[in-house]
């Protein structure tokens, strides 16, 4: 089962999945990614910042522009990729399995935080 099929998405293009035990990666979604060109700096946050859902957790930039992106749901960091610190072109090539951004252990009502997130198929139809 691929992480695609099974991930939400938010309308500011972050995804979210499910890694069971309470913890999730959150990334950027391929359109995301299309959308902002060839990446050349990533900023991610420290390992035990907690986050509300909403909050602005990480800067990315490419050679268009710079993005804020939002958590989600609300969480605490426990997996910082550095890889694509290191390597933020890491995103253009594949923004699931290597692109990954951070993992987070859940502080809120992920059932409640999870309802305006979508389907990546829903995602991809409210794009079009």
């Amino acid at each position: 089962m691929s992480i695609i099929e099974n991930m939400l998405c938010s309308k500011s293009h972050e995804y979210l999945y499910d890694n069971g035990d309470n913890i999730y990666t959150i990334g950027l979604t391929d359109y995301a990614i299309e959308q902002l060109g060839d990446i050349v700096f990533v900023e991610l946050p420290e390992i035990d910042s907690e986050f509300k859902k909403g909050e602005t957790f990480a800067t990315i930039e490419s050679v268009k522009a710079a993005s804020e992106i939002y958590m989600p749901i609300s969480g605490k960091v426990v997996e910082v990729n550095e890889n694509v610190i290191n390597t933020p072109e890491t995103l253009n090539e594949d923004s699931y399995e290597n692109g990954w951004l951070i993992k987070i252990e859940a502080t809120g009502d992920v059932a409640s935080e999870e309802n305006d997130l979508l389907e990546y198929e829903d995602y991809k139809e409210e794009l079009e």
